[in-house]
C-alpha cells in the first residue's frame, strides 16, 4: 500500500482548489440557495480551471487523474462552504462509467462537455418502491426494432433541472433464460415520454431533487453504455464506488467548515474571565471532531488509491468504510459546532444551523448506515445475511 502522505501536487490541487472555494464562500451558496438558482458561476470556473474533469481521460479534455484528486476539489470548496454537490454525480459516477465502459461515440459526445463543465449529467437509480434494494428495480427497457423503449419512476434525483441527460439504471430481459438484468442509459432529459417534478425538501440546497417518470421512452441502439447488456452490473458498481468516496468528500468538507467556524468563535467568545475555548467542556468535543473527520479522511484516501489503482473489491469495501465514517465525523462536528455558538448557532448570520440538516444527507444517501454496517458484518466479517 502506498503512503497516504500527500504528494507535492496533492497539496498544490489542495491549496488551488481551497483558494477559489473562498472566493466563493457560503454566503455565495446561501445566495443561490435564497433565489432558487444553482451555483453556475462556480461551476463554470471550475469546469475552465479544470477541476471538473480532473479524473477523466486527457483524450477526452480531462486531467487524466483519478478520484483521489476529485474528492479533493469537493472537500476543499466543502470546506470553503461552497461545495458543489454535482461533483459526485456528473464527473464521478456518469464520467466514470462512460470513460470505463462507454463506446467511443458515447466518450466522445460526452467527456468534453462533462470535464468543462458545458454538459452535465444525472444519476438515476433510486425508485419508490425498490429503496436500498436495486434488486428490486422495475425500470425496464424493450427493444422496438433497433430502438430501445423505456418506463419506469425514479426518486430523488439530483440536479436534473441542471442536467443535458440522466444516466438511468434500468433493466432488460435476458433472452437466453428469460431474467431481468441490470442495464444503463443515457437519456436526454427532453427526450418525449421524459417527465420531470422537483420534490419539496426541507434541505437548503442549490441542487434540487425530483422525482422521474420515464413513459415510453424511445432510445436509439447508441443511447445503451457499452458494446452489449452483459456488462451492466460491472458499470454500476464501477460508477457506486466512487459515489461513496465522493459522499465521504462532501461530508469531511462540511464538517471541516462547520468545526473552523465553531473553533474561531471559541478562541474569541469571552463570557467570564477567558474564551470559552480554553473550557475543557468546549475544548474536547471540538478535539474529538477534528480527530474523526481526520480519521474519515484517512479512509477516503485509501478507498480513492483503491479504486484507482484498479482494485474494485478492495475498493468497494474502503468506500463504505470511509462513507460511514465521513457522515458520523459530519453529523458529530455540525452538531457540536452548532452546540459551541448556542443561540448564534441556530442564527442565519452565523450560517450553521442549515448545516444540520444537510449533514443527515451524508448518512441517509447514497447508501444509509445500516446498509453499510449490514454490508461489512458480511462481506468483511463473514456473518450471515439477515436479508
Amino acid at each position: 500500500m502506498t503512503t497516504l502522505v500527500e504528494s507535492e501536487e496533492h497539496k498544490a490541487l489542495r491549496a488551488a482548489v481551497a483558494a477559489l472555494g473562498k472566493r466563493y464562500g457560503r454566503d455565495y451558496l446561501t445566495r443561490t440557495v435564497a433565489e432558487g438558482k444553482p451555483p453556475t458561476e462556480l461551476w463554470s470556473e471550475a469546469g475552465k480551471l479544470g477541476y471538473l474533469g480532473v479524473n477523466l481521460p486527457q483524450e477526452y479534455g480531462g486531467g487524466g487523474a483519478g478520484i483521489a484528486e476529485l474528492s479533493i476539489v469537493l472537500e476543499e470548496l466543502g470546506a470553503a462552504g461552497s461545495p458543489l454537490l454535482m461533483l459526485v454525480v456528473s464527473p464521478a459516477i456518469c464520467g466514470t462509467v462512460i470513460a470505463r465502459f462507454g463506446t467511443e461515440e458515447q466518450k466522445r459526445a460526452w467527456l468534453p462537455g462533462l470535464a468543462e463543465g458545458s454538459r452535465l449529467m444525472a444519476f438515476g437509480i433510486t425508485e419508490p418502491d425498490a429503496g436500498s434494494n436495486s434488486h428490486r428495480i422495475t425500470t425496464t427497457a424493450r427493444r422496438d426494432g433497433a430502438d430501445w423503449l423505456l418506463t419506469g419512476r425514479k426518486v430523488f434525483i439530483s440536479g436534473v433541472d441542471m442536467a443535458d441527460a440522466v444516466l438511468i439504471v434500468g433493466r432488460t430481459e435476458d433472452a437466453r433464460t428469460g431474467r431481468l438484468k441490470p442495464c444503463l442509459f443515457i437519456v436526454p432529459t427532453d427526450a418525449e415520454g421524459f417527465r420531470k417534478r422537483p420534490i419539496d425538501m426541507e434541505l437548503n440546497a442549490a441542487e434540487k431533487q425530483f422525482e422521474l417518470v420515464l413513459d415510453d421512452v424511445r432510445l436509439p441502439a447508441g443511447a445503451l453504455v457499452g458494446e452489449g447488456e452483459d456488462a451492466g452490473l460491472l458499470q454500476l458498481f464501477a460508477g457506486l464506488n466512487p459515489e461513496r468516496i465522493m459522499t465521504a468528500a462532501f461530508a469531511i468538507g462540511m464538517g471541516r467548515y462547520a468545526l473552523a467556524k465553531a473553533v474561531a468563535y471559541a478562541r474569541d467568545r469571552t463570557v467570564w474571565k477567558t474564551p470559552i475555548g480554553a473550557h475543557q467542556a468546549i475544548a474536547h468535543p471540538l478535539a474529538q471532531a477534528h480527530i474523526d473527520l481526520e480519521l474519515a479522511r484517512l479512509m477516503m484516501q485509501k478507498a480513492a488509491r483503491l479504486y484507482d489503482a484498479g482494485d474494485d473489491i478492495g475498493a468497494g469495501e474502503a468506500a463504505n468504510m470511509a462513507k460511514y465514517a465521513a457522515g458520523e465525523a459530519c453529523v458529530r462536528a455540525v452538531d457540536q459546532a452548532v452546540h459551541t455558538l448556542g443561540g448564534n448557532g441556530l442564527t442565519r448570520e452565523f450560517g450553521l444551523a442549515s448545516l444540520i440538516t444537510a449533514a443527515r444527507v451524508s448518512r441517509i444517501a447514497p447508501v444509509s448506515r445500516e446498509m453499510i454496517l449490514n454490508y461489512v458484518s458480511h462481506q468483511t466479517l463473514g456473518l450471515p445475511k439477515s436479508y
